[in-house]
């Protein structure tokens, strides 16, 4: 009887949320029957992602996020799937919602997480959006966080250069997806390690499209409150409410100092400055410390085709934590410069003048090189929030 109860005050909680005082469907969700009409969008009932779930069991909870929890499904097929069980009584869920399914019920790209479908905000009990489940954790986990050790507390053998480098052109390929599909550029907005799902052979699956943003044809910016994740803030963004492609590859940037350095991109037992790891490497870039910054496990310092294609890639990070958003180079410049380090990596026998005068096709005043010091024209520093 207790449950049943429980029940009636989901349901009418959500249906508050969905209707505004009037008993008219709230804007955002107007547009809910094209959005579920959609043939890549399957409509889920709350019974069976319940059973699927054991009743949303702790046991099989994956995580947690600022917008809900994501649990391990098994469906009646036999179809292993993960569930994200937004928040009750939240309208920014009601907005996450409508905004996953909207994007990703129309894109398709092997570096992207792939979504099977949705309850019917006007039957279910609760919004629910149910994923493709990615078997291997998130980059962060691996890179330092639960992964990152053994059960026993004895250190995990960490991920090989050649491993983190895939990530990262994988990552790139999917962002470079996004800012280039057409009729409406793609704006992640939430670039994070902790978006970057990783399956059984590390290849990589980007998640978490709730505060992505369409961009309306040949528009440069979208004006709209800053959104994201502390650490991987574009600090441009941050100060005069500018969106851009941009944004996403200065979080892209955060990403890659993460990789070649193993460290989480805010870090409040460091010291002073160094708590934002943006502003510490490119402060250690600047001063020709990168060996202070890079993970000494990935052998930068005893392998000298590693050291190059490191140094390649901490030289296009250095380039996309740039304040100015214009001085940035977009995602297929990036991307082109990691798989030049891949190249590199797997060729053994690229020469140090080449990783130059690849990175010297960036626009005037970009920094030509990590090799050579260079002053940002900007005053504004790399905060995050």
């Amino acid at each position: 009887m207790l449950h049943k109860r429980r029940k009636r005050k989901r349901s009418a909680s959500l249906v508050g949320l969905i209707r505004d005082g009037k008993g008219t469907p709230l804007a955002s969700l107007r547009k809910e029957l094209s959005m579920t009409g959609s043939p890549r969008t399957h409509i889920f009932t709350y019974e069976e992602l319940d059973e699927a779930t054991d009743g949303f069991s702790d046991e099989r909870e994956l995580g947690v996020g600022g917008f809900g929890r994501v649990y391990k499904g098994t469906l009646r097929d036999g179809n292993v799937v993960a569930v994200k069980r937004l928040y009750k009584n939240s309208y920014k869920s009601v907005e996450q919602f409508q905004n996953e399914v909207e994007i990703l019920s129309r894109l398709r790209h092997p570096n992207l997480v792939t979504l099977y479908g949705c309850t019917s905000p006007r039957s279910s009990h609760d919004l629910l959006l149910v994923y493709e489940y990615v078997p291997n954790g998130t980059l962060a986990d691996h890179l330092h966080g639960a992964r990152a050790s053994s059960a026993t507390g004895s250190a995990a053998p960490p991920l090989s250069w050649p491993v983190r480098l895939g990530i990262a052109v994988e990552t790139a390929s999917a962002l470079d997806y996004l800012h280039a599909v057409e009729p409406h550029q793609v704006v992640h907005r939430d670039v994070k390690t902790n978006n970057i799902l990783l399956d059984e052979a590390f290849h990589v699956k980007v998640a978490d499209f709730g505060l992505s943003r369409l961009f309306p044809a040949h528009a440069t910016h979208v004006s709209t409150a800053p959104q994201g994740t502390p650490g991987y803030v574009d600090p441009m963004y941050h100060q005069c409410y500018q969106l851009t492609d941009k944004s996403d590859v200065y979080s892209f940037g955060v990403v890659l100092v993460e990789l070649i350095s193993s460290k989480p991109a805010v870090d409040m037992s460091r010291a002073g400055g160094d708590v934002n790891l943006a502003s510490m490497a490119v402060h250690m870039i600047q001063c020709y410390e990168i060996d202070r910054l890079v993970d000494p496990r990935i052998g930068y310092r005893t392998d000298g085709g590693t050291k190059r294609a490191v140094d390649l890639v901490a030289e296009m990070a250095f380039r996309c934590l740039q304040p100015e958003q214009d001085v940035r180079p977009p995602i297929s410049e990036v991307l082109g410069a990691l798989r030049e380090a891949q190249r590199m990596e797997q060729d053994g026998c690229a020469k140090a003048k080449d990783d130059m005068g690849l990175l010297k096709k960036s626009r005037d005043g970009s920094p030509d090189s990590v090799m050579y010091q260079w002053t940002s024209p900007s005053t504004t520093t790399h905060n995050s929030s």
